[in-house]
């Protein structure tokens, strides 16, 4: 098992993780075309499996696939797929660099869904840094003109903006479930849960979808589905090495690989609205961070 409170194995890892799932994103991209982004989304699970059982059969560890919580597995796999869903469509019809700026809003509605839902109360500190991601998302919109058409087909922009930030939502759902589900789950059983049950879940979808693909699609759908399944365990690994908030920095780097991969693989130079708006999204994730370790450290204290 790896050492806790790594901070420097935790970082590395993280930072691969990240780099891996910009190249995921890409390879979804590059199928879009032709593949119906459920499609992409059964391959992205189901060749994700091979990965997580080829970990568990290394650690001799079977256990990883007991629970007693079937239910909240089925839950969180659901809302999951929600956001994976979400994320895949926005793929199809923004650039990289759009689609992970705005990826960037979980924490935002992470900070908003807490108050229901945990009960926590959120002060003027934190409402403002919600308001400044909204502020972000607001300045890549106007300045892509997505709500005239931003050059593509009527309204099809503005759908994937809205699906992009509405995977922020689902996202920040199912990092709530995940933390009900960390009280008696490991994080390994979590995942291997999760990769399982939206295999399933995108199996029943997938007939109604299907286009068969050719032999190189076929190809990069696999590798969708491998690469994910690496970037998921080295993501765990990293939570396992050093806390959480310590890492969360490290995740924000993605957005500099999906600027320069989607401009070298796609043409897609950065707007300036795209670069004004993701600096204030992660500037408004990093205080929300920022001021979570301040009440961490306030409740240690008292």
């Amino acid at each position: 098992m790896p050492l806790r409170h790594d901070i420097r194995r935790g970082a590395l890892l993280m930072l691969a993780a990240t780099a891996l799932f910009t190249v995921m994103s890409v390879l979804i991209k590059g199928v879009s075309d032709n593949i119906h982004f459920i499609e992409t989304m059964f391959f992205r699970s189901a060749f994700a499996l091979p990965v997580m059982i080829g970990l568990a059969a290394r650690r001799r560890d079977w256990a990883l696939l007991r629970t007693k919580r079937l239910r909240g597995h089925v839950v969180r796999a659901f809302t999951g797929t929600m956001a994976q869903g979400c994320s895949f469509f926005a793929l199809t019809v923004l650039t990289l660099a759009d689609q992970t700026a705005l990826s960037y809003t979980t924490p935002l509605f992470v900070t908003m869904l807490s108050i229901p839902v945990l009960g926590e109360k959120v002060g003027i500190h934190r409402w403002s840094a919600v308001l400044l991601g909204f502020a972000g998302i607001l300045v890549i919109a106007l300045g892509k003109g997505a709500f005239q058409g931003g050059g593509m087909p009527e309204g099809l922009a503005a759908i994937g903006m809205i699906a992009a930030v509405t995977q922020g939502l689902w996202s920040a759902i199912t990092t709530l479930l995940v933390r009900s589900l960390s009280a008696t789950e490991s994080s390994a059983t979590i995942v291997l849960w999760q990769s399982i049950l939206m295999t399933l879940f995108t199996l029943v979808a997938l007939p109604f979808v299907w286009t068969t693909p050719t032999l190189w699609e076929l190809l990069l759908l696999v590798l969708i589905g491998l690469i994910g399944g690496v970037a998921q365990i080295m993501l765990t690994e990293a939570y396992a090495s050093a806390q959480v908030s310590a890492l969360g920095p490290y995740s924000y780097t993605s957005i500099l690989w999906s600027v320069m991969l989607g401009w070298l693989v796609f043409a897609d130079a950065p707007t300036w609205s795209t670069l004004a708006g993701a600096a204030l999204i992660v500037a408004s994730g990093l205080y929300i961070l920022h001021r979570e370790l301040k009440r961490s450290a306030m409740r240690r204290n008292t």
